[in-house]
């Protein structure tokens, strides 16, 4: 279920090169699960645009976006204070049974849902580990959220500025029993290659509605057609095709 309500702008501000962090107070309750979004409605932008949940409590909700087009650049320049029209609860989320020696893996802008994520392993008796890949040590962001709350946590950056040099799949640990991983199209299929067991894939798609009703983001899996919006982020390894 999801719900369309006005959210406060708590806080807004840059934590690494292009990417800024905003804390949301409203209504978190359609928010079940790590790996749901939200989308949110913008001055004069004909779709709204969908970030996914970093982390929310009883009263926030906390995003993490990069700055790639004039949509998240006026994202960018909003203050404390302002009210947005968001819909919350969207998306299916992570399922955490599936794991006792998790493995994330986050690449970029897909690092801030496992924030969520290893929260809620963490308090079911799991301790991940942690993979943030990026390209350079300017990018960087959210390395000691996860150290804080007792993650094992892993940097790689693909000019060697800063922690391993490489890419995510040079840091893959060799005891894990499955992998959740959210951020771009190259690394999964780099993930897909070296992966030794099942795991769980979020996805980012171009959407519509975001909620299924256009079928803008639709996708073929082995199970048929699912939307990204509705059925996804979120497959599981078994049911995609590559």
């Amino acid at each position: 279920m999801y719900k369309e309500d006005n959210y406060k702008i708590l806080s807004n501000e840059k934590i690494a090169k292009d990417v800024y962090k905003m804390i949301l107070e409203g209504d978190t309750q359609y928010i079940t699960a790590p790996g749901q979004f939200i989308n949110i409605k913008l001055n004069d932008k004909f779709l709204r645009r969908p970030i996914s949940v970093c982390d929310c409590d009883d009263s926030t909700i906390t995003i993490i976006y990069k700055v790639v087009g004039s949509g998240t650049e006026y994202m960018s320049t909003l203050e404390e204070g302002e009210i947005l029209d968001i819909l919350t609860g969207l998306g299916n989320g992570y399922d955490i049974s599936k794991s006792t020696k998790p493995l994330l893996i986050g690449g970029g802008v897909g690092v801030p849902p496992l924030y969520l994520l290893a929260k809620k392993l963490i308090a079911a008796g799991q301790r991940p580990v942690v993979i943030l890949g990026f390209n350079t040590k300017d990018e960087i962001f959210y390395e000691d959220e996860f150290k804080s709350i007792g993650c094992d946590v892993r940097v790689t950056t693909v000019d060697g500025s800063y922690g391993i040099k490489g890419f995510v799949t040079d840091a893959f640990p060799d005891d894990y029993d499955y992998f959740y991983t959210c951020g771009p199209m190259p690394m999964f299929r780099a993930i897909e290659k070296v992966a030794v067991t099942s795991g769980q894939y979020s996805f980012e798609e171009r959407m519509g509605c975001g909620f299924g009703a256009c079928m803008g983001c639709s996708c073929k899996t082995k199970y048929g057609s699912k939307r990204i919006c509705k059925d996804g982020p979120v497959l599981e390894r078994e049911e995609i095709v590559w």
